[in-house]
């Protein structure tokens, strides 16, 4: 049986068919994570559209083309900021932690933590895990304890952990022992040559100690700011001294001792890749190297790549900026998001780390002659009341999104609108573009078959999944 339709039915059914199929574009159109730096959107949800034009601005995404994997994005706990979370009521700590940490649909996934070897400039008081009196020596470590972070980091790490068993942890030291030092002060002075053996077997007790408490220290950075010593504590380390710690002692000792944590070498400014070039230029000291680690206080984001160009087999870490209190929230998040959030990965770091997990209002604890006052935390605790900070909201524009085990992919460089992308671990595409010319933009968005199209207010942030 055959049923005959007028033309103006068929036509009809043409039209419903059409509006059918834009129905269907439609619904496979990506979302849209969009923040302002004025605040009138913090991480909102934005549809887009699937309708994209030739005179809108282009962003091609080609996932075929890819550079490094991603280890995670977060913070530094420290030992004030560990503190802080502890001495908040258990079921407000159990909250922030699981909005931290977690992935449900109102976490932001941290996925990588950076923690002090022995006291940073952010606890309350200075400290080694080797304290003795003045004068005395413990070479073989009889005395070594965890002692302090027994009382907040160690049971602050187990609770992340239990969260998420899978978040990635550095270790980076402030100091050595004083004992160890040629000025004998928690603050400056370098480390003496015949230290360097009782240094190595510290740092090895360390990662086993922690190992014993449930917690894997996934790499270690053999000094932080190796080439400021003006912090409490802190250790002048000039490269050539570096190399050969690493090269002579800490390699080996890490070798001898089946120690599988990654070693990473200087973790200061982007002003200064020769410093990391110059050691990782002896293969005997490479060998041993995973990789180099930066901040951004000196120098511009894009120096980093002189290391990826000079040993492209060694992996690049970006592992601290801080956010100077009140916090402005517009120039802090905009300058972060384009020379962090999607300049840092551009130059093949691994990890974006903001400095200092949390603080109080009054931005303690920090040690005296040469503590940081300053440093905002990306949440502010003040009993069980949480602030959420500048910093919490670059680092969630992207650890929401883009899971560790992300590899990035090619996406062009447009003017005005700086981008970063990737294809994460079950297939999606996420792309972080910024709008930092001062008009809106309407973007299309291609990568391969994937399509969508965003209007971008002037200073919009917007991760899209598509």
């Amino acid at each position: 049986m055959y049923t005959f339709i007028s033309g103006r039915g068929i036509y009809k059914i043409f039209a419903l068919t059409i509006a059918a199929l834009f129905s269907s574009c439609a619904s496979k159109t990506a979302t849209a994570w969009v923040t302002m730096p004025d605040k009138s959107m913090l991480l909102a949800k934005q549809e887009t559209t699937a309708a994209p034009d030739p005179s809108h601005v282009q962003v091609m995404i080609n996932p075929s083309v890819t550079y490094q994997t991603m280890d995670g994005f977060g913070y530094t706990l420290t030992g004030g900021s560990a503190l802080h979370i502890s001495k908040m009521s258990a079921p407000a700590r159990a909250a922030l932690l699981q909005e931290l940490f977690g992935n449900g649909t109102n976490d932001i996934g941290v996925s990588y933590l950076r923690i002090s070897v022995g006291a940073s400039d952010l606890d309350e008081q200075v400290f080694s895990y080797d304290d003795l009196p003045k004068g005395e020596t413990d070479e073989n470590l009889a005395k070594f304890d965890l002692g302090y972070d027994k009382k907040y980091l160690i049971p602050v790490l187990q609770e992340i952990l239990a969260l998420n068993p899978q978040i990635k942890i550095l270790g980076s030291p402030w100091s050595p022992p004083v004992w160890m030092k040629d000025n004998g002060d928690t603050r400056g002075g370098s480390l003496k040559p015949e230290f360097y053996p009782a240094y190595a077997k510290y740092l090895v007790r360390y990662i086993q100690e922690m190992k014993k408490n449930g917690i894997t220290i996934d790499a270690l950075t053999v000094q932080n700011e190796p080439l400021h010593p003006g912090n409490n504590p802190s250790l002048l380390m000039p490269a050539d001294a570096q190399k050969v710690f690493v090269r002579d002692h800490l390699g080996a000792a890490f070798s001898k001792n089946n120690i599988q944590t990654k070693i990473i070498i200087y973790d200061h400014n982007a002003d200064r890749p020769d410093y990391p070039i110059s050691i990782l230029d002896d293969a005997r000291a490479a060998q041993y190297i995973d990789g180099s680690a930066f901040h951004l206080y000196g120098g511009t984001v894009n120096a980093i790549s002189k290391v990826h160009d000079a040993h492209p087999d060694k992996n690049l870490y970006f592992t601290e900026q801080w956010v100077g209190a009140p916090g402005k929230f517009d120039k802090e998040f905009n300058w972060h998001i384009e020379n962090l959030i999607i300049g840092a990965p551009r130059n093949w770091c691994k990890t974006v780390l903001e400095w200092n997990l949390a603080a109080d209002e009054h931005q303690d604890p920090h040690t005296d002659r040469g503590g940081c006052d300053r440093c905002l935390g990306a949440v502010t605790i003040t009993g069980d009341t949480v602030t959420r900070e500048p910093a919490y909201y670059i680092i969630a524009q992207a650890s929401k999104f883009v899971p560790s085990g992300s590899v990035r992919v090619e996406s062009n460089v447009t003017e005005g609108l700086p981008n970063v992308a990737y294809k994460t671990p079950a297939g999606k595409i996420v792309a972080i573009i910024q709008n930092t010319t001062g008009e809106a933009k309407t973007i299309d968005v291609v990568a391969g078959s994937k399509k969508t199209t965003l209007t971008l207010k002037a200073g919009g942030v917007a991760t899209l999944q598509l």
